[in-house]
């Protein structure tokens, strides 16, 4: 994790009770300390793009990680991903997909367009907070990035 700052987590998801599952679980991880939700396509292309009300960078920092809900209003997951995999200042950023669809079809394309891993919601409420607390320790602890990202430090 970096060091001397928190690690930054971009968390797009439109249901509030799955939003508010991933932030209680990485806030008792203490893994994200700061946790930006933003809840349509639209919003997050905005943010991720700069442009809008998150035209101002200090409006916009970059994430370390990015948390994607597939089923999205204004523009799907997928949308978002494209366009977050098509733009060189964005693509390095670790994507994770967290959503409800098995549909191999949305598996397929969302690793077919840059995901870094795809992980389906458990309906049952103690089963996500497991999936959470697994993807913390995974993500934020075991995985290893390249020096000089914001997850690595130099």
């Amino acid at each position: 994790m970096p060091q001397g700052r928190p690690v930054l987590i971009l968390l797009i998801e439109d249901d509030p009770a799955h939003a508010e599952i991933v932030r209680r679980n990485l806030e008792d991880f203490r893994v994200a300390n700061r946790l930006i939700h933003l809840e349509d396509g639209q919003a997050a292309l905005d943010y991720l793009l700069r442009q809008g009300n998150y035209s101002d960078p200090a409006m916009s920092p970059r994430p370390d990680l990015i948390l994607l809900d597939l089923r999205l209003p204004k523009v799907d997951g997928q949308q978002v991903l494209r366009s977050l995999k098509a733009d060189p200042d964005l693509q390095q950023i670790p994507t994770v997909i967290l959503t409800t669809s098995k549909a191999e079809q949305d598996l397929v394309g969302a690793y077919g367009h840059g995901a870094s891993s795809y992980l389906v919601k458990p309906v049952d409420f103690e089963k996500f907070a497991s999936l959470m607390e697994a993807f913390g320790f995974y993500w934020l602890a075991w995985n290893e990035f390249p020096k000089g990202t914001s997850l690595r430090p130099e």
